[in-house]
């Protein structure tokens, strides 16, 4: 069942998760007219802050979902929240739809192009990359509204975006999997590795949300794939829309390709066309270079404003962010850094620059193996310091390659890398591991490791 506002009109919503989405949502609900009740599992003093900012229309309950929210005619479900929750089993056998926060948000949005990017590694890096890029185009084109999964949520965003406006979207697999009728105008799936495994069930669930971000394209549409990504090649195959690929020359015929240090593009204008990539670190930032070069001239960018977006864009904060250089040690924030896979990025990138790395690992367990960076500790790793519940399983996974510090929590551990460490070495902290058993967020756990840095001095 599609979201239809009118549908709807003055009935009664129940909002499950009072999250950044999920508030973001309730309150443009309340907006727009609809009886709003929100619920939230976590007590009501871990929600002190989020519930201040609730408008007093909306009532809510706080430590446990009640048989309050079957009084409601239908539910918006907060990214993340398992399909397992017994309330939304309850909700279903009572015959209440359940809509997505993405869905429900874009039905209040006029802007007719969306762009969506999605991929375990590399999304919002890209995201902030193609916004860069719309924003170097000028006023004349339109403007473009940054969301989602960047940290910006969708019910924010879309009701302000003016018809000829852009929605630019970070778009993760728990917004996906929810989504039953998602429509980008361009999108790109820049790469799948095995990430959120428990929430999904499998890995074969978390691929199929991930194919829910081209299922209702169309051929006037247009989807960017990675070609040497195999499962996104593999899922390229089911794409309806006019499919664009990058990848290095020799994989097939790729749209995109990097070559001594410049981007080639070919498919659009009618010639070949050349950029100069951003200054960033690392093979995976020239993938996600072409892939928002595919995309912005997809929706018909100029060449001059592709050129002079990657030349101003800067990166992100938390992935492989510079903080500077304490006491001779360069120190590098890349907390976003949450599974294995975008840890061996990480040390791929600095690998290249022969860093001698002091590494940060560690946090709440995502499932599966720390072995797939032995080879790269091996080669460029000096020491790890472990912090968080998966330190035992980290040395379990990685012991006898180079010194394991235990350090339980991100202040010691940096004490103890100005202590070990010493001129020209590399801290980087890159936990390959999500941040919740000590931190609210990755933001939190990034922005708290340069605090401790940035003292160190």
């Amino acid at each position: 069942m599609r979201f239809n506002p009118k549908a709807f009109k003055g009935k009664k919503a129940c909002v499950i998760g009072m999250g950044k989405s999920g508030l973001a949502c309730a309150k443009l609900l309340a907006k727009k007219g609809f009886q709003v009740f929100a619920s939230d599992s976590k007590p009501r003093a871990a929600l002190k802050a989020s519930l201040g900012r609730l408008p007093g229309a909306i009532s809510w309950e706080a430590g446990g979902h009640s048989d309050r929210l079957l009084k409601c005619a239908f539910a918006v479900k907060s990214p993340g929240l398992p399909h397992v929750l017994p309330i939304l089993q309850k909700l279903k056998s009572a015959g209440i739809p359940i809509f997505s926060e993405l869905e429900v948000a874009l039905s209040f949005c006029k802007a007719k192009e969306i762009i969506a990017i999605t991929g375990t590694n590399g999304k919002t890096t890209t995201t902030a990359l193609v916004a860069q890029i719309f924003k170097e185009a000028g006023p004349r084109r339109s403007r473009a509204h940054v969301c989602g999964n960047i940290g910006f949520p969708i019910s924010e965003a879309a009701p302000r975006a003016l018809p000829k406006d852009s929605l630019i979207i970070e778009v993760s697999s728990y917004q996906l999997e929810d989504s039953r009728y998602f429509h980008p105008q361009s999108a790109a799936l820049l790469n799948i590795t095995a990430d959120h495994i428990d929430h999904h069930g499998s890995m074969a669930h978390y691929i199929e949300a991930k194919a829910r971000l081209f299922r209702h394209q169309n051929k006037s549409d247009a989807c960017v794939f990675n070609a040497g990504d195999p499962l996104a090649l593999k899922l390229s195959r089911r794409c309806p829309a006019q499919k664009l690929f990058f990848g290095p020359l020799g994989q097939g015929p790729v749209n995109a390709w990097h070559q001594k240090g410049r981007i080639h593009v070919r498919g659009f204008a009618g010639k070949l066309q050349t950029f100069d990539p951003p200054h960033l670190p690392g093979e995976h930032n020239l993938e996600n270079a072409m892939a928002a070069v595919l995309l912005a001239l997809s929706r018909g960018l100029k060449a001059q404003a592709v050129q002079n977006g990657l030349r101003a864009f800067k990166g992100v904060e938390h992935r492989l962010e510079e903080i500077g250089t304490i006491r001779g040690m360069r120190c590098i924030n890349d907390s976003k850094a949450t599974n294995v896979d975008s840890t061996l990025v990480a040390l791929k990138a600095l690998n290249r620059a022969q860093a001698s790395i002091l590494l940060i690992l560690g946090g709440l367990h995502k499932g599966g193996s720390y072995s797939p960076l032995k080879p790269l500790i091996a080669s460029c790793v000096k020491s790890i310091l472990t912090i968080g519940s998966s330190a035992g399983k980290i040395e379990n996974d990685l012991s006898g390659i180079v010194p394991i510090f235990p350090c339980g929590d991100l202040q010691t551990a940096v004490e103890t890398a100005f202590k070990i460490g010493a001129q020209g070495d590399t801290l980087l902290l890159s936990p390959a591991c999500a941040s919740f058993d000590q931190f609210q967020n990755f933001e939190q756990r990034g922005r708290r490791f340069k605090a401790l840095v940035g003292t160190s001095k």
